[in-house]
């Protein structure tokens, strides 16, 4: 039997948002040649082929493929992914990911066989996915683990976590996961029961990790946490930490000299509060975005992350309260796009409208430079020139 004869597709009429950076293509065009972009530019300019499929995308807005970089795979629900049947997991992705433009994301601990399993089966073709890179297990102090009753509560898989110690034990425990196919590592920094990982402990994982050229992050959970990570060289800083009201200039400082990287999680916390009263919630939630502020004004780099298996699909919240920290729309957009594939080392592939770059796209109905309601209200979302959503 022949194949089907290969057609490039053409979205034409769109605002193009080539990059944060740079200003968008007004009634543009976008050729898709097989898994790459092979033209972008305004209509006037680019040639489309006479036998593509033709879009019409007139008042749309076109973007890079989003990045979450802060999710899970720990819900029940993904439990025993080899197994799941395909148009119950295709479904699943799409409520928790695809419907929102996201095509990349990062798992910061879970199961990681299972893990694998899912990215597997959306490698294969035989479900539409993101990609998915993942630290597998997260390494948590000894006794850090919550009962099985809370995670049962948390609607959580009971995921066995490599205890630590001390620098050996973190080293070794890296060593394992790294050597096992993982995309970096995660570290909780303390834990509710009080155990917290020393310096000389996180910057053995963060040295194991380095060494294999993958990234390190680390869930604080108080700003002594923030600045111990900082202090050990780790990559991403996983969460704010509103309980502690502000960063001081001893974090400031480090954010300054090493440009780490944060994924703020402001829905989180808004989510965690739904229980106290009004004000308590906002006086939680604005310290976290007081952090935020901090952190951006020190140069830090932003990656959007949701700490999705925690709080709900829908991002729309995380970037209202992005801008309320002083965002602009650029910057929310670095975050989900060049930020991300900056800093995993994608820049040359990803995070741009550009030819010759990976045709992960978002089409999105209106404008978000006006609205940034827009940034969900998705269209198409493509992953390698495929669509993986529409709605």
């Amino acid at each position: 039997m022949e194949s089907a004869p290969h057609v490039a597709i053409a979205f034409a009429g769109a605002t193009i948002y080539v990059s944060p950076d740079d200003s968008p293509i007004r009634d543009g065009v976008v050729v898709i040649d097989g898994a790459t972009i092979a033209a972008v530019g305004d209509r006037a300019h680019v040639a489309i082929p006479a036998n593509a499929r033709r879009i019409d995308a007139s008042g749309m807005t076109i973007t890079a493929g989003f990045w979450n970089s802060h999710v899970h795979f720990f819900e029940r629900k993904w439990a025993d992914a080899a197994s799941i049947p395909a148009p119950e997991l295709a479904r699943q992705l799409e409520q928790s990911h695809t419907r929102y433009g996201f095509t990349t994301v990062f798992d910061l601990s879970s199961l990681w066989e299972n893990t694998r399993a899912l990215r597997a089966r959306i490698e294969s073709g035989e479900v539409a996915g993101p990609a998915i890179r993942s630290t597998g297990e997260g390494l948590i102090p000894t006794g850090g683990l919550p009962p099985d009753l809370v995670l049962a509560m948390m609607g959580l898989m009971k995921t066995p976590l490599p205890e630590i110690d001390d620098p050996a034990q973190a080293r070794a425990a890296a060593k394992k996961l790294l050597d096992a196919g993982v995309d970096g590592i995660k570290l909780f920094a303390s834990s509710q029961r009080g155990a917290a990982l020393s310096e000389e402990t996180i910057r053995a994982a963060v040295d194991e990790a380095h060494d294999a050229g993958k990234p390190v992050f680390v869930h604080p959970n108080s700003s002594a946490d923030v600045l111990t990570a900082l202090r050990a060289g780790v990559d991403v800083i996983a969460h704010t930490t509103p309980a502690s009201k502000t960063w001081d200039d001893a974090i400031l400082a480090l954010v300054r000299e090493q440009h780490p990287a944060l994924t703020p999680t402001l829905t989180l916390w808004q989510q965690t509060m739904r229980h106290d009263r009004a004000s308590a919630q906002e006086q939680f939630v604005d310290a976290a975005i007081g952090e935020l502020r901090a952190w951006l004004g020190s140069g830090g780099r932003v990656l959007f992350g949701t700490d999705l298996g925690a709080v709900d699909p829908d991002p729309s919240d995380e970037y209202r309260l992005m801008q309320s920290a002083g965002m602009t729309f650029a910057q929310i957009l670095a975050s989900l796009t060049t930020a991300p594939a900056e800093q995993f080392g994608s820049a040359q592939a990803k995070g741009r409208v550009a030819a010759g770059f990976d045709a992960d796209l978002v089409v999105l109905r209106g404008d978000p430079s006006t609205d940034l309601r827009a940034l969900t209200d998705v269209r198409y979302t493509l992953r390698g020139g495929n669509v993986i959503y529409q709605p």
